[in-house]
């Protein structure tokens, strides 16, 4: 009687939770672009951010790449003390929230009169908040900054707030819509046939329907609005009422000379504070993004 000895063990089991070398060697040429990616991102913020220690005679006498030789605060000090950068967010915040609120109402309420009720010519005005986004904003500057010199508005925020909410509404309403036209409308004759008016239609069923899609345009627009310099920088004559953009773009120290280390700083205020409340966001961003990619 013969017997056959038991196979030895083999590492198959290995073999087969790791992944040939062939199609890891696929992914080499996408991990070396995901890198260089990285790095031009991420070095230019690093440059920043080590610029923001560095003093001025550190700027111009040492090479760029070089680390700061003390590490201290004094040119955030400087920057909110001396160069007003405390002040100039505090005008970006005027000049952007009450801005982003009406885009918000507006765009919505825009949206959802375009989109959800039927009513003769809706296509034409759809089409005409289209064509705004085409519109250049340098043909609108000249014409604007008369209108509000005539009306003695250029020594206040109010071109600013105007500006904003009329640029920001036609790229609402059209993302509005968009996630609006997702939305079964089985749901709205259910709440027509319950008796419901088109302002609780409007309240209680549209917004909660597209919560998110408003929360990531809002940010989109947040973004746009507090990065914004050329309608800043036309509109704005007064030092004490400059943006953030504008306030950097001239943050110059003693003699008109540029002082680098607290212009470092106000730059690392600005972006990674940005950064930070995208990071901290990113969830509902991404949310609002895919509600409206799928009809259901």
């Amino acid at each position: 009687m013969t017997t056959t000895a038991p196979a030895p063990a083999t590492d198959a089991p290995m073999r087969a939770g790791r992944k040939p070398l062939r199609v890891r060697l696929r992914r080499v040429p996408g991990w070396i672009g995901l890198g260089l990616v990285l790095l031009t991102v991420a070095y230019p913020m690093f440059w920043i951010l080590m610029g923001s220690f560095k003093t001025q005679p550190e700027f111009l006498s040492e090479p760029f790449w070089a680390l700061p030789q003390q590490w201290n605060f004094d040119n955030y000090v400087s920057a909110f003390v001396d160069g007003g950068l405390g002040t100039y967010i505090r005008n970006s915040i005027i000049a952007v929230f009450p801005a982003l609120a009406l885009v918000i109402v507006f765009g919505t309420a825009a949206a959802f009169a375009l989109q959800i009720l039927v009513w003769k010519g809706r296509g034409l005005f759809l089409v005409l908040f289209l064509a705004g986004i085409m519109v250049p904003t340098q043909m609108i500057l000249l014409p604007l900054f008369t209108v509000y010199f005539k009306l003695h508005l250029t020594q206040t925020m109010w071109p600013l707030v105007i500006t904003y909410t009329a640029i920001g509404l036609p790229l609402t309403v059209f993302m509005l819509a968009t996630f609006m036209r997702a939305i079964p409308r089985e749901i709205f004759e259910a709440a027509t046939l319950d008796g419901a008016s088109i302002w609780r239609i409007f309240l209680n069923v549209t917004v909660p329907l597209v919560r998110n899609a408003i929360f990531t345009v809002a940010l989109v627009q947040f973004f746009f609005l507090w990065n914004d310099l050329l309608i800043a920088l036309t509109f704005i004559t007064k030092q004490d009422l400059r943006t953030i953009q504008v306030g950097l773009l001239n943050f110059t120290g003693q003699y008109g000379a540029v002082d680098y280390g607290p212009l470092f700083a106000g730059i690392s205020v600005t972006v990674f504070g940005t950064l930070a409340i995208y990071i901290f966001l990113n969830q509902k961003v991404m949310a609002g993004l895919t509600s409206g990619a799928v009809k259901g």
